[in-house]
């Protein structure tokens, strides 16, 4: 979790830096004699943009799955309301296979799909934007199969409850 901190702290400060180079009408903001891996030669206005959004991903998917098990993700508490725990662990187990189970077939397969595009094209940002776009898409399938392996453990844990 301090990984996650520290990219949410990286993701502020990134925010501040693109105001005030805008502001300054500075871009690029830094130049580099020899490409480096993500930025490429250059940090600019549209790498800061794309590395904010890459790293509200991150802090938001990653930990996803842990917010799933400790019961801490939203809910519709209107259907809770004055129920057993084993009809709640009822209602909870149709809401994973109903909604969960359809969307990680979906989800999955076209994320792994959106990486493995990425990393044959070789694909970077525009306009000055992030290198090596697979490297931070690559979050998407790990954080959905995270948040996957998450839901199946609970599931599991669901099926036994509501016997």
């Amino acid at each position: 979790m301090n990984v996650l901190a520290i990219a949410l702290i990286v993701m502020m400060c990134g925010i501040v830096v693109q105001v005030l180079a805008s502001a300054l009408d500075l871009n690029p903001i830094m130049s580099f004699s020899a490409a480096l891996p993500l930025l490429g030669k250059a940090i600019t206005l549209n790498s800061l943009l794309d590395l904010q959004w890459h790293l509200l991903v991150m802090v938001g998917l990653i930990p996803a799955g842990l917010v799933w098990l400790a019961n801490q993700h939203v809910r519709v508490d209107f259907l809770y309301q004055n129920r057993s725990d084993r009809t709640q662990a009822r209602i909870d187990l149709v809401g994973n296979l109903i909604f969960a189970v359809p969307f990680f077939a979906l989800g999955l397969p076209a994320a792994w799909t959106f990486v493995t595009r990425a990393w044959t094209s070789d694909e970077g940002g525009r306009n000055g934007g992030l290198n090596d776009l697979w490297l931070i898409k690559a979050v998407l399938p790990l954080g959905l199969g995270l948040l996957a392996i998450a839901i199946l453990i609970e599931t599991l844990r669901l099926i036994r409850a509501s016997r």
